[in-house]
């Protein structure tokens, strides 16, 4: 079998079935960070992630500056799912040695305003010859145990919403989007948030898995769900991915109070687009035609 057989889910379920972690381990494989014991009021997360040329970005269409945001701009958004704040990063490259020394330094510039933005610390890293340019960063960062955010809480009669418009980041978004980080902490630190990721691989896929993961079903409505200018239909802009926005879950009461007053907590658009219901409902799309259908979790998958 190869990997491609398997696919990228697969793969990940069949390293997950290997791994053992010990009772530090709050929560492993299976979400946007890695939730790790750490102090009486706080946990640790921690995350990675790769940016690949060819795969997550293009030379001719992205500078160097740009490159160097999403790389940790993504890792960020991971953090911001659980609720937390980013503190320290790793950064490891692989260049082409043919490359002008400034192409590096955009790399890096672009990183170290994100970093500014954020107030990461960069406390080291890797370099190694590629013939295609990767950029891999690990950052840890801590979440109040009372404000964690995992994919798993989801509850029948939840409101489902995301931030800001989803679709055509292709055109530009993915290369600078803003990570939701401050939309993040307000939330957890204001209301009752029972589950949230970020929007990385679509809203249909990214929301199969928090309701994988929930044990739950959901109903979205097709004219709820806020759709980007840039997007080129429906259909892409909510299986493309790469839109960097929160998804999230809250009980009727809250999400009440959050439509209520999300104006003057948010400088984002905040959009009620479902609500979870149970398992057996299955995931299923309530179209412009009022006619439901049900929903395969696709969106962008590597493998």
């Amino acid at each position: 079998m190869r990997i491609k057989d398997l696919g990228e889910t697969g793969l990940i379920r069949r390293i997950a079935a290997n791994v053992r972690t010990d009772s530090s381990v709050i929560k492993g494989i299976g979400d946007d960070t890695a939730v790790i014991k750490w102090t009486h009021d706080k946990y640790l997360l921690f995350t990675c992630d790769m940016l690949v040329e060819d795969v997550h970005f293009r030379r001719v269409r992205a500078t160097p500056f740009q490159i160097g945001w999403k790389a940790l701009g993504r890792n960020i958004s991971d953090i911001a799912a659980m609720g937390g704040m980013p503190k320290y990063a790793l950064v490891s490259v692989g260049l082409d040695p043919n490359l002008d020394v400034s192409f590096a330094d955009g790399i890096f510039k672009g990183i170290n305003a994100l970093a500014k933005e954020f107030k990461i610390n960069l406390v080291g890293g890797d370099t190694v010859r590629s013939k295609r340019i990767v950029v891999d960063v690990s950052l840890i960062g801590e979440v109040e145990k009372d404000r964690l955010a995992l994919r798993g809480g989801a509850k029948e009669g939840d409101g489902i919403f995301v931030t800001g418009f989803l679709g055509g980041s292709i055109k530009a978004k993915h290369l600078d989007f803003m990570p939701r980080l401050n939309e993040a902490r307000l939330l957890v630190k204001n209301f009752k948030i029972n589950s949230m990721i970020d929007i990385s691989d679509g809203l249909v896929l990214d929301l199969s898995r928090v309701l994988d993961a929930s044990s739950a079903g959901a109903l979205i409505y097709e004219d709820l769900i806020p759709l980007s200018k840039d997007a080129s239909s429906f259909e892409r802009a909510v299986t493309d991915g790469e839109d960097f926005e929160l998804l999230f879950t809250m009980p009727h009461k809250e999400a009440e109070r959050l439509i209520r007053h999300s104006i003057s907590y948010f400088n984002v658009p905040v959009s009620l687009i479902g609500e979870v219901t149970r398992k057996k409902c299955g995931y299923r799309l309530m179209g412009r035609d009022w006619r439901e259908k049900k929903i395969a979790g696709k969106g962008y998958l590597h493998f």
